[in-house]
């Protein structure tokens, strides 16, 4: 028998003496008068009162000292103190119940009253107490040894209680969601729910999951965007709408890469990129001052600072200062692939020019871009969604966000012109029928939605979990995710 399998089975004996001693291991009701961190702040009015107060938690650490006990116990909101002294006045028989049956990683609620340890410590003396949760399993000694990276995101809910930087990781993740959220509702945007089960897996280029509901004997796919469902609501007069939901791409696992990640996605009638840009400038300045209290941010050894004006360069100008390319704006597929070879980029027998551009790009200039920069002027071919500049049509209006390396936005003017939108649909899907399978197919009811008059307007996608990354200083998606997806177990 291992010993985990010792522990378990010594903790179900535990389990079995609370039941014979008439003790219920997992309580209904439970009583809390004041949590750990009201305790902290207000103790020397608790303490000067000689109220009783109920306490509630977990056992963390017990340290026995004959005919009293030390334990740290944790409720969420902090670390606590208690001392279990036996007949004075915790009865002697609650005292040695304790002792036989309590373990580290038990739920336990406690009342008494607070005191100064000696040593100056707040502590609250246990008048009685009461299990709330039994635990059988024992909680890690020493997580922060573990050499496995993945069992800490497999067992998210012991690394929470083990690291504490861990849990204010993902609190700083909810104060931006909340703040992000603000900050498009002053802004006059309406919130919407958008379907996770679409007939087709539009509105952005990327390898969708399938899946088949029985009823309806059809295939759906999982989102791996919703832009279309929110143009669609421009359409019927709601002129600034957004989402906050999962997307789903069915391609590669990496450190920037999840198949299940969170976007927001906007559209706003009667803007274009250039407005969108100063939106999201001002957004990004929003978040960042409200989380931390400043501009600065600390990101991989960098300090980022959005309090400056956000830097602008143009897509093929980074090409030229990056990569070396004297004009990357003429070059074909064959002169682009000799190019990536020569920087010891792969370019598979698929791969379309702006891919391989891409690929460039993003081994070239992508890791030098620190500062908050937007990328504007795209070759046409990098959105089928995205309207032609007037000034050259060979160009769309698109904007990206890159901050520290990572691209946190994606935004452009969008396309209202339906037959435009038709014409690019039929090159996506002639490069669908060539084997590329980040397209994004031909949408009918999305184009028949479009003939009905769709405004002119800017839309625009955060990645959620990259800006969280950015805001806490990692380098791993699977670190801001709270169940990130894994290979199973072999």
């Amino acid at each position: 028998m291992s010993s985990l399998e010792e522990i378990r089975t010594a903790r179900l004996e535990k389990l079995k003496l609370l039941e014979e001693k008439g003790v219920d291991p997992f309580p209904v009701e439970s009583r809390q008068d004041v949590t750990i961190s009201e305790a902290k702040e207000s103790f020397d009015q608790l303490s000067s009162s000689e109220k009783t107060s109920f306490m509630v938690g977990r056992i963390l650490a017990i340290r026995e000292q004959g005919k009293i006990i030390f334990l740290t116990f944790s409720d969420g909101t902090g670390n606590f103190q208690a001392l279990l002294k036996s007949g004075d006045p915790l009865p002697e028989e609650d005292f040695e119940l304790f002792r036989k049956a309590f373990d580290i990683g038990d739920f336990l609620e406690l009342k008494g009253t607070f005191f100064l340890t000696q040593k100056g410590e707040k502590t609250i003396l246990v008048e009685s107490l009461r299990m709330l949760a039994k635990s059988l399993r024992p909680l890690p000694e020493k997580w922060h040894g573990l050499q496995d990276v993945e069992e800490r995101f497999r067992k998210r809910y012991l690394d929470l209680i083990s690291n504490p930087e861990v849990k204010e990781r993902f609190i700083i993740r909810s104060k931006a969601l909340a703040l992000i959220r603000e900050f498009y509702s002053k802004a006059g945007y309406v919130e919407v729910d958008l379907p996770n089960l679409q007939p087709l897996a539009g509105g952005a280029t990327a390898a969708p999951f399938k899946t088949h509901h029985n009823a309806l004997d059809m295939d759906f796919f999982l989102p791996v965007a919703q832009e279309l469902y929110l143009k669609e609501l421009l359409v019927g007069g709601m002129n600034k709408v957004f989402e906050i939901g999962k997307r789903f791409r069915n391609e590669g696992i990496d450190t920037m890469h999840n198949p299940e990640f969170t976007m927001l996605e906007s559209n706003e009638a009667y803007a274009d990129a250039k407005s969108q840009r100063e939106f999201i400038e001002k957004l990004f300045k929003f978040v960042v001052k409200g989380v931390f209290g400043k501009y600065e941010v600390e990101c991989n050894g960098e300090i980022i600072d959005f309090g400056l004006d956000f830097e602008i360069v143009t897509f093929y100008e980074l090409l030229r200062r990056y990569a070396d390319i004297e004009n990357p704006e003429k070059l074909d597929r064959e002169e682009a692939a000799r190019v990536a070879e020569k920087l010891g980029v792969d370019v598979a027998p698929e791969d379309v020019l702006e891919k391989i551009l891409d690929n460039i790009y993003k081994k070239t200039a992508r890791p030098k871009l620190i500062q908050p920069t937007f990328i504007i002027d795209y070759p046409v071919a990098f959105n089928p969604f995205a309207k032609r500049k007037p000034e050259n049509p060979k160009l769309i209006d698109r904007f990206q966000l890159l901050v520290a390396g990572m691209e946190l936005v994606n935004a452009f003017s969008e396309l209202n012109n339906p037959l435009d939108q038709k014409a690019r649909y039929l090159e996506q899907d002639e490069k669908g029928s060539r084997g590329e399978k980040e397209i994004s197919p031909s949408d009918l009811e999305y184009l028949e939605a479009m003939e009905h008059g769709m405004p002119p307007n800017g839309g625009i996608g955060i990645g959620i979990d990259r800006l969280v990354m950015l805001l806490t200083n990692v380098d791993n998606i699977k670190e801001v995710i709270l169940f990130p997806t894994l290979r199973p177990r072999g």
